[in-house]
């Protein structure tokens, strides 16, 4: 071969080669970056718009509905899904991957700036998303420690003024915000009502006063030689704005200070979080795309050490992170780092077994450095990161990668044992295999080919793998075939043919015997390949998502009853949490306690709890006792608990999606209530609750205007409805600039508490009667929608089923859809439609993705082996032995799950792909080799003997490193190690059983076509021995 030859010729080139490889591997490994799982584009925008006290109802038809219009039939929009609650509007709109977002963008903001003007109050549109490129890189808690005599909400300017700007510094932070806790200032003007109706002074008055008072700017003019600026300064400061003058009575002002006071305060919370018992307020800390998250998260915390003393400590505050990401980060690929040097000593100890020579067996092992070495330069060449999946996949590539370099050295030993010197037995040894190696090195890179150019989710979650394993093989031929015949030549002393090959010629000797007639040979094809397809389709086990990947750390969420308020929720819940977790957190009940924290949604609807054990492998055990002693017992509070998972990114957490749709509103409320009753029926003690849920309705006071008699009063209805708004949360009237800061100016009336103190309340008329507010409105108490949430356009309610441990999707999935659905569609009427979303719909197209990889990898496998082969016979020979590694893979799954729960997701699914490169290998070697054989004119039977003899010990040597490679993924269990047990499962089952049954297989297929080349040759059919 001619590359053989020429690194033969240039050995001083070939090893500086070796040596740049190793500097420039050294290299990349220290600058990939480093993070838990590889980086996933999202193309999803997410569109928020806020006004203030604003029902759900309001929000839809005002905001929402609007945007919906001019949003609808975006080029690649797959899903827009919509959530209004009191205040807030949230639009997520997903697309297609393969989505241009960047003139995405640019078209959503054309669109919606064809909005029509929206109220005074309301904020927004804001948009945000666009892929998804900064991802959360960790949460921290600003406590306020149990001396401060301070509100944490007091410290809202000083952390964003001071502490947010330290943080974003830090390379690798793309933001920070403040996620909880916040409270904005507000210029809040309270009018006293009773006090206003005495003086005759009325509310749209008071409004209308403040509302006239703003600066004007007059323009420029010249005077001279210089040009002067107009300025009316008509906005008055705060501290000024109670000399304003209302109105006059009898030649006596009525200044705003007589009705009502001013004051720059804070205004009403949305929400409130507390950590580890103490008021606090929650950071949350995004991180640039590519950056390295373990040095992100070093320097971040090193910083909050620095603003905890410098800051902080004199302010009686700490900061304090919640869930660290770097320590489950480094455990887990410490754990991989392990099992990737546990793989390489068990490979070539498996390699020391066989060859019984310590040069020969570390020239094969130097394959594994440097081909691991080459495949992180072309890691980082290409952008990439050093996570589990890929760290796998080097783990994965660690017996693959000596392959190769067994068959060449063997068969350049071989050649020299023959008697052929050393140069010559190198040149020729490769050169004779390099056919055989060029086939299987092509086939098992082809496999990966479909997953590295798939652009959904899940080939962006398994690209990393497929890079991996495809560049390390690939290398591994090259050093095959150039390095290591050089080092061979210079570095293996000669030695005397070896007796050690009397059991490999045992075993070619029984497989030509089951092979030595027609009918054995197709009895056993027929049974090797029947059996094991049979077998594969009623031993698969159930179908899954993503393997379960937990951090020691619960969550729990609670939903409160309609209508709470958060005083009633900090006193009643919040504290009675709190005072449940304290035992735990100061040690005196077990398990000890890392940190805590508990968080309520805005608008006071449900909360979540997250919760960190100190030793993590009772974390199962806190889980029960956060389920049946923390959130339990509380009055009118809906609760549940779970191991956070750190997949959940990826599937909704999960969660399995049940959308129901249907213009009647009822129907569809009755189906919601049937398939939640059924569902925890069937799976009793499983979190299943509905977005938004049946009890999510809104109390409200419902004031219906008397048109008669504001006519009278001398209003109309605006004015009323104006004035309600004053008697409620305020009425928004402007904003007021400070010279730093910008605030809303609110416009209320003093609290009453009842609605009869409400309908009392005295109001001045125009013509100047004093009348109560009660005769201008009919106050009734009736119940809204606390919550409106929209699919496509169409009001949706999901239910949201938390899969459990030790159930499949897909068992789930067969029960709603046999069981659950029926019973549902039944209460819905013909507009009505079920459909499904999370890891439901995600499994599903995942399924048709890897239906269709595999599809694809089988087509190019074969064209490959026929292009390589020259013969359409000889491609179908080596394929159809795949079904047996099926089999292998399933039944170790099987076994595997006598031990652990180990279903057939995604990751393992990427194992049976892996394999259909991988098993074809060795047969590749025995067809590859009997073609040989014929070619130098043996007949069939001594050919396919021959293929036997020479290929059995570099089929056993290879398949025995490989699986000795990969053994401790299936077997050290660890942080992380459920994302590739099952994997390791598959391919180690896979390749036993398939090197077992091929090695009989293919010299029965080899063999069919015997008897009549024997005939054309004039020599008789070979007769069994009886």
């Amino acid at each position: 071969m001619p590359l053989t030859r020429l690194s033969l010729n240039n050995p001083a080139a070939v090893m500086v080669a070796v040596a740049l490889i190793v500097l420039m591997g050294v290299v990349a490994f220290t600058r990939l970056p480093i993070q838990l799982f590889p980086d996933t584009e999202r193309p999803q925008v997410n569109i928020s718009t806020f006004w203030r006290s604003a029902s759900p109802l309001e929000m839809e038809s005002e905001i929402v509905e609007p945007q919906e219009q001019l949003l609808a039939g975006l080029p690649g929009l797959e899903e827009m899904r919509v959530f209004t609650s009191e205040g807030n509007a949230f639009i997520n709109l997903t697309f297609a991957l393969e989505t241009d977002m960047t003139q995405t963008a640019i078209e959503i903001s054309n669109r919606l700036s064809q909005l029509p003007p929206l109220p005074r109050d309301a904020v927004g549109p804001n948009i945000g998303g666009f892929g998804g490129a900064q991802q959360s890189l960790i949460w921290f808690f600003v406590q306020a420690l149990p001396d401060n005599p301070n509100e944490i909400h007091d410290y809202s300017a000083f952390i964003e003024d001071t502490v947010i700007p330290r943080l974003e510094a830090i390379p690798g932070v793309a933001s920070v915000n403040i996620g909880w806790g916040q409270r904005p200032e507000e210029l809040q003007i309270t009018v006293d009502p009773y006090r206003a109706a005495s003086l005759g002074v009325t509310l749209p008055q008071i409004s209308a006063a403040i509302a006239n008072n703003q600066d004007v700017s007059g323009g420029n003019a010249e005077i001279g030689r210089r040009s002067y600026q107009m300025r009316f300064e008509g906005e008055f400061d705060p501290s000024e704005m109670g000399d304003l003058v209302i109105v006059w009575r009898n030649g006596t002002p009525v200044r705003l200070s007589d009705v009502a006071t001013v004051e720059v305060a804070f205004g009403e919370r949305n929400n409130f979080t507390y950590q580890n018992g103490n008021p606090a307020m929650g950071i949350e800390v995004r991180r640039q795309e590519g950056a390295n998250v373990l040095a992100a998260l070093d320097a971040v915390k090193a910083e909050v050490a620095l603003i905890n003393e410098s800051l902080l400590a004199d302010r009686q505050l700490v900061m304090a992170p919640s869930f660290d990401a770097s320590v489950f980060i480094m455990r887990a690929i410490d754990l991989l780092r392990t099992n990737l040097v546990l793989g390489v000593v068990l490979a070539i100890f498996g390699l020391w077994l066989f060859l019984r020579r310590a040069r020969a067996t570390l020239i094969i092992s130097m394959a594994i450095p440097v081909s691991l070495l080459s495949t992180l330069i072309v890691l980082f060449l290409l952008g990439r990161s050093l996570n589990v999946i890929s760290l796998a996949g080097l783990a994965f590539a660690t017996g693959m990668v000596m392959d190769a370099a067994i068959i060449v050295l063997e068969n350049i030993i071989r050649r020299r044992e023959m008697g052929e010197d050393a140069d010559t037995a190198s040149a020729k040894g490769a050169g004779q295999v390099w056919g055989a190696l060029l086939a299987s090195t092509t086939t098992t890179v082809a496999i990966f080919l479909p997953i590295i150019f798939t652009r959904n989710a899940e080939g962006q979650i398994f690209a990393d793998l497929a890079v991996t394993i495809a560049v390390g093989v690939a290398v591994s031929m090259v050093v095959a075939v150039t390095i290591l015949p050089v080092v061979t030549k210079y570095w293996v002393r000669d030695r005397k043919t070896q007796t050690r090959q009397v059991l490999l010629g045992k075993v070619a000797d029984f497989v030509m015997m089951i092979s030595d007639s027609p009918a054995r040979r197709l009895g056993v094809a027929a049974l090797l390949i029947s059996i094991p397809l049979a077998l594969t389709w009623f031993m698969r086990p159930a179908m899954d998502y993503l393997p379960p990947v937990k951090r020691d750390a619960v969550d729990a969420f609670m939903m409160f009853p309609p209508g709470s308020n958060l005083d009633w929720v900090e006193e009643e819940v919040a504290a009675t949490v709190i005072e449940r977790l304290d035992p735990y957190m100061s040690g005196e009940q077990e398990p000890a306690l890392l940190n805590y924290y508990f968080g309520t949604f805005p608008g006071g609807t449900g909360a979540t709890i997250g919760v960190r054990v100190q030793d993590q492998s009772r974390v199962g055990e806190l889980e029960q006792i956060i389920r049946d002693e923390i959130i339990t017992g509380i009055p009118d509070v809906f609760g549940f608990a779970q191991q956070g998972d750190l997949f959940g990114g990826f599937a909704q957490g999960g969660n399995i999606q049940v959308n129901v749709q249907s213009a009647d509103a009822e129907a569809r409320g009755r189906a919601v209530q049937t398939g939640l009753s059924l569902l925890r029926q069937r799976f009793p003690g499983v979190n299943i609750n509905a977005n938004p849920p049946p009890q999510a309705t809104q109390p409200r006071l419902t004031l219906v205007p008397d048109d008669r008699r504001i006519q009278e009063a001398g209003w109309a209805r605006r004015n009323v409805a104006g004035m309600m708004a004053m008697l409620g949360d305020g009425a928004y009237i402007g904003e007021y600039f400070d010279g730093d800061s910008r605030m809303n100016m609110i416009l209320r009336t003093t609290g009453w508490d009842t609605p009869d103190e409400l309908a009392g309340m005295p109001i001045a008329t125009p013509s100047g009667a004093i009348i109560p507010l009660g005769d201008l409105v009919d106050i009734r108490e009736e119940v809204g929608a606390g919550a409106i949430q929209r699919l496509n356009r169409r009001r949706t309610v999901t239910i949201n089923i938390n899969q459990p441990e030790g159930l499949s999707l897909e068992e789930i999935l067969d029960v709603v859809q046999q069981e659950v659905e029926p019973a549902m569609r039944a209460e819905l009427p013909a507009d009505g439609s079920i459909t499904y979303g999370g890891s439901a719909d995600s499994l599903n197209r995942a399924i048709s993705t890897m239906l269709m990889n595999m599809g694809m990898a089988m087509v190019i496998l074969f064209l490959i082996l026929a292009g390589m082969f020259r013969s359409l016979r000889d491609a179908l020979l080596v394929l159809v032995s795949i079904p047996l590694a099926g089999v292998g893979g399933v039944v170790m799954l099987q076994v595997l799950n006598l031990f652990v729960a180990q279903p057939l997701d995604l990751l393992t699914m990427m194992g049976f792909i892996i394999l259909l490169g991988l098993v074809i290998n060795n047969a590749i070697l025995l067809v590859d080799q009997t073609r040989q054989g014929e070619r130098e004119g043996l007949d069939r039977r001594s050919a396919v003997d021959q293929a036997l003899r020479m290929r059995l010990r570099p089929i056993f040597m290879s398949t025995l490193t490989s699986l000795l490679g990969m053994l401790p993924l299936l077997l050290v269990p660890g942080v992380g190690s459920a994302i590739y047990r099952g994997l390791a499962a598959a391919i180690v089952g896979g390749m036993s059983v398939s090197l077992i049954f091929t090695l009989v297989l293919i010299p029965c297929l080899l063999r069919l076509g015997e008897a009549r080349q024997a005939r054309l040759a004039g020599s008789p059919e070979p007769v069994a021995a009886e």
